[in-house]
Formats: structure tokens, sequence, C-alpha cells
């Protein structure tokens, strides 16, 4: 075998000399053949090497990060999402008083809206006679003038499913999608597919409610496959899970009868690039699951819930995509006033905000048993001693 291997190399080396005579620039020799580069010009052999390296996503990465992202707008697009949107009842109410629509999202649209992407689940039909009213009622709706509020704050997409979009019926989720559409801005939870074309990089939308009812499956899972072939980039939101908690829990009681975790899991399996939850109105941690990112809960943006400190905060989370990869997140905490005008927390309570929302991620993966913001490093085991009888009396 040794004497067949020679003579296939010593023949290739002959045939290489007689076909290829202007690549050979000399014969050392030890018997090597030095190739000179083609047409005289170096071509690099590893494209890779001239690649950024990306950063593996973790909690650890999310919350302390290290990877600084470049200012590359050929490769980096932001994709910024809120909490719940719900210019119903209070919002409404004073809204209308104040005759200035555009006062819930003043005091962050300058924010909000320096994304690339804004997304934001509306959760509230928007027609001509809705009741104005701030007594205590679970039928939404306001006024079509909000709509103003979510161009200010350059809403690009909204989610309708959930829980509240269908208090008036097919008529008002109809005249809420056709308000959107008419001031530019997609849906998503109504069947199709949003998609959002940033600089080459194609983002697709889709939602599902769980409150209420069993998310299907079944439909989840085509949706996605959908998604997949229409966009690069495949976001779900879900509303889902147990309202005024921490951690994303079912509660089989309202019903919301599906696991977060179980529901995110999947999405993700089935090819979702990235999973956004909201309705439990408190902010809760977030999961990095097969290296995809999966936030649970929002908490509130606009809503009138003033009647607990934990209702009356939100997150505001900024996702960084490098190419087609989520490379690094970034969350600012709100605070809401006047039933309804969300501003941003001052420095301390931001800080606890998130060192809150770290300790709930935290806690779920400790549960789910995945790596940690600060892993607990091994300690060795105890020493085992033999025992030490007592004498007998």
């Amino acid at each position: 075998m040794k004497r067949l291997g020679l003579a296939f190399a010593t023949a290739l080396i002959v045939a290489c000399n007689q076909g290829s005579p202007a690549l050979v620039s000399q014969t050392a020799s030890s018997g090597r053949v030095f190739m000179g580069a083609p047409g005289g010009i170096d071509q690099p052999s590893f494209a890779d090497r001239t690649s950024p390296h990306l950063p593996v996503l973790s909690l650890q990465e999310l919350f302390h990060p290290t990877y600084v992202v470049p200012n590359d707008p050929a490769h980096v697009r932001t994709l910024l999402v809120t909490g719940d949107i719900i210019p119903a009842r209070g919002v409404n109410y004073f809204a209308t008083q104040r005759r200035d629509f555009l006062w819930p999202f003043r005091p962050t649209a300058g924010y909000v809206k320096n994304a690339d992407i804004t997304f934001i689940d509306l959760e509230s039909p928007l027609f001509t006679g809705c009741p104005v009213t701030a007594a205590s009622t679970f039928t939404f709706c306001g006024d079509p003038r909000f709509v103003s509020g979510l161009k200010l704050i350059g809403t690009d997409v909204a989610s309708m499913a959930n829980n509240h979009a269908s208090n008036y019926g097919a008529e008002g989720i109809r005249l809420t999608d056709q308000l959107l559409q008419k001031n530019g801005i997609s849906s998503t939870g109504l069947g199709p597919v949003a998609v959002i074309n940033v600089r080459g990089i194609k983002f697709g939308f889709i939602a599902f409610n769980g409150v209420g009812r069993a998310i299907d499956r079944v439909a989840l899972k085509a949706s996605i496959q959908r998604a997949r072939q229409q966009a690069d980039i495949v976001v779900v939101q879900f509303h889902w899970g147990k309202e005024y908690e921490r951690q994303p829990m079912a509660d089989p009681g309202v019903p919301t009868p599906d696991n977060p975790v179980t529901i995110g899991h999947l999405s993700i399996d089935w090819g979702a690039d990235m999973v956004i939850g909201n309705h439990p109105h408190w902010y809760q941690g977030v999961e990095v699951y097969h290296g995809k990112l999966i936030t649970y809960s929002h908490g509130n943006f606009v809503f009138d819930q003033m009647w607990s400190e934990d209702t009356r905060e939100g997150i505001i989370g900024t996702y960084t995509f490098y190419g087609k990869q989520l490379v690094a997140a970034s969350w600012r905490a709100v605070r809401s006033y006047d039933y309804g005008q969300p501003v941003f927390m001052n420095a301390k309570d931001n800080a606890t905000a998130l060192q809150t929302m770290e300790a709930a991620s935290d806690q779920l993966a400790t549960r789910l048993s995945e790596p940690t913001t600060s892993p607990i490093p091994k300690m060795p085991p105890p020493p085992v001693y033999a025992p030490v009888h007592a004498p007998r009396q």
C-alpha cells in the first residue's frame, strides 16, 4: 500500500507539472511543490477569518455584556419591544379630558422611535364612538386618535393577538386593523405574516393569544414555517401566562392553560428566532433556549393600573441583531403616572428594576437547570469520614 501511495503521488506531481506548467514556481529537493497565486493575485482561503467574532448568546452576556456592537448600519439592526399598550378606560378618559391623545406617549417617544423596528402589543380596539369612562370595566376600547400616539413612538408592527382586541367583536377588530394600515402600521395576529424589510434583512412577525383559550399548536407550527419562508428572522409574540407574577406560569383558572415555557420552547424548536411575551402586567425574567431569546413579559407600557407599584412598572427592550443573529439586548424601565403616562425611571430605580429582572431570569434558569448570569462554582464534595461510635458503657 505504501508503494502504491508513493506511485500515485509521483504520478500526480508529473501530471500537475505537465498539465499546468504556468502554476509551478519551483520544486524543492524534498519533493514539495510550490504553487504560485492564480493570476498573481492572492485570494484568502478562509473567508470567516475576516468575520466578526459574534458572542454566544447567554444570560451572562445579555445582562453583563462584553461584546461591543459595531456601529455598522450595513450589518446591525435593532428591534424595540414595549409592554402592553391599552389606551382604554382611564387612559382613554384622561386623554379625552386633556384633548391630547399624544399625552401617554410623549415622555418616551424620542427613545422608543429610535429603532429600526418598533413592535407593540395593542390590547384595545380603536374606533369612533368608543364609550368614554374611567369606571372599572374589562371591556376595553379607545379613541381612534390614539393612532397618532402610536405613530409618534414610531410603531411599525402591532400585535392584535390578545384577550381584549376582540372586546367589540369582529367589527372592532376590522376597524382597528383598517386604522393601523391606513397609518402605515402593520398588524399581526390576524393570520398573515407581517414582514418588515430593514436594509435587506426581512423580519417576519406572527402572534398568538393564549388567554381564555389554549394556543393552537398545529396552527403555531404552520405559521412559523410560513414565516420562515418569507423572512430571514422570525419573531413570535404571545399573550400568555398568569397575571401579577414574576415567573412565567400557567393559570388554568382564567384560563391561560398553556405553560409559557413549554410554548416558548416549542416555538424555538419549530424555527422561531425570538419569542416575545406579554399579558402578566408585571415584567418577568428572560430565558436563552438553544441560543435563542425568550422574553416572557415586558409588563405594562401604557395602561391605567395605578393600584400597585408592580403594575405601574414596565420594561422597554431593545434587541440588536448583527446580520441574522441576536447579539445584544438592553432594557429601560418605566413607571406610569396619572393613569396612563409612562416615564423613564431614575437611574437608581432603573438599576433596581434590571436587578429584579436578572434575578427572575436566574431563578427561571435554575428551575430549568440552565446556566444563570453568575454560575455558582462547583465546590468539592465534603470529605467522608469513617463513623466514630461511642464506646459502650
